[in-house]
């Protein structure tokens, strides 16, 4: 029983909780200078607690069977509807217009921040119960009615970035459990058929022009395209080594707009350079990495969706931030992981760190005796 309980502990991923650790005190240091010409301490004090919170439901969930969490993904399915559908009745709208927050006083939460983890437990169980049947048009079909309810009720929010940390798990999750190509490709042709459609007669006007903008920020410099044009003065202006902390020009006189949150890549650009810049998308980048690496070495199939839904949320998160902040992606409102400021962000994503923990510590026990 003692080397089956050491097995136990020696699956515990140091590497990837280390990793978490830094990456989320280093965004604490962003945050201090995004918000310092502000002359309020408040960014900086709520998201430390929301560090101490995540850190403590991290190890907490890390002890925690993932199996576990199979056995209620009904319950938290349900959870998931009922947060998303409460947004679009007392929900208040966020600093890009969607309705996608729920306030109580001064705290606020994101439901669909939550509702990406919800969806990753969900679907991994959902793909688990289905795998050797994953390829008839029946399975296929109750899929994407999973995935289907929630972007339902996210697209109403609007919130189209949610929508597509969605979509991205969801086409990663089912590639990887083996989706045959004959569902693949059509369904590549029919939504790339239905994109002029969509832009048509489902996007609305502010939509539309933000898109617009995307591929033209000048056409609006003092509006929607004002955002991006300081974002990319302020990343170039860091050239390599950058200006220093606390000494950006672009964030300290606040020219560059929602610097804690959605812009802070550039922060970290303009004041700590194309080196500063690398070194936080390298510990990203080795996130993910030990989330895939987990996938690899799991047990069961639930354990390897949970880990590669976990690590495609991660991925589209980190490139569409880092895109948005250097004009190659649109503005969506998502935040960077562990960086930008949110406690409800930050709580989710190390909650999702926490389950791959679990992953690794079980599946390396289970191989050295442990029978499922």
């Amino acid at each position: 029983m003692r080397k089956k309980e050491k097995a136990r502990e020696t699956g515990f991923d140091r590497l990837l909780f280390w990793v978490t650790v830094i990456t989320a005190v280093f965004g604490i240091v962003a945050i201090y200078s995004a918000t310092r010409s502000l002359n309020t301490y408040t960014n900086v004090i709520v998201q430390s607690g929301a560090f101490l919170i995540g850190i403590a439901v991290m190890l907490i969930v890390s002890r925690i069977d993932y199996q576990l969490f199979g056995y209620i993904s009904i319950p938290i399915y349900v959870v998931c509807i009922l947060l998303l559908a409460a947004v679009l009745v007392i929900g208040s709208a966020g600093s890009w217009g969607a309705r996608s927050w729920i306030r109580f006083g001064p705290i606020g939460i994101q439901p669909s921040e939550i509702c990406k983890v919800g969806f990753a437990i969900t679907f991994s169980y959902h793909l688990s119960c289905v795998k050797n049947k994953i390829n008839k048009l029946s399975t296929v079909i109750m899929l994407f009615l999973h995935v289907g309810i929630l972007l339902g009720l996210i697209m109403m929010q609007p919130d189209a970035g949610s929508a597509m940390v969605f979509c991205f798990m969801f086409a990663a999750m089912l590639f990887v459990a083996g989706l045959s190509f004959k569902y693949i490709i059509p369904a590549a042709a029919v939504i790339l058929a239905s994109a002029p459609l969509a832009y048509f007669f489902l996007l609305s006007d502010y939509q539309k022009h933000r898109i617009q903008v995307f591929f033209n920020p000048e056409m609006d410099k003092l509006g929607s395209g004002y955002n991006v044009i300081q974002s990319k003065i302020a990343v170039g202006s860091g050239q390599i080594f950058g200006k220093g902390y606390l000494k950006g020009t672009q964030n300290q006189m606040g020219f560059l707009p929602t610097k804690h949150t959605d812009f802070i890549f550039s922060v970290i650009s303009e004041e700590f350079g194309f080196i500063g810049s690398i070194l936080v998308i390298l510990l990203l980048l080795l996130i993910i990495a030990r989330c895939i690496k987990a996938a690899q070495e799991a047990n069961d199939s639930m354990g390897k969706y949970l880990c590669v839904g976990i690590a495609s949320m991660l991925i589209f998160h980190t490139f569409e931030n880092a895109g948005m902040c250097i004009g190659l992606m649109p503005v969506t409102g998502i935040p960077l992981p562990f960086i930008s400021y949110g406690g409800t962000s930050l709580i989710t994503n190390m909650t999702a760190v926490g389950i791959v923990l679990s992953v690794t510590r079980h599946s390396r026990g289970t191989r050295i005796g442990y029978k499922r």
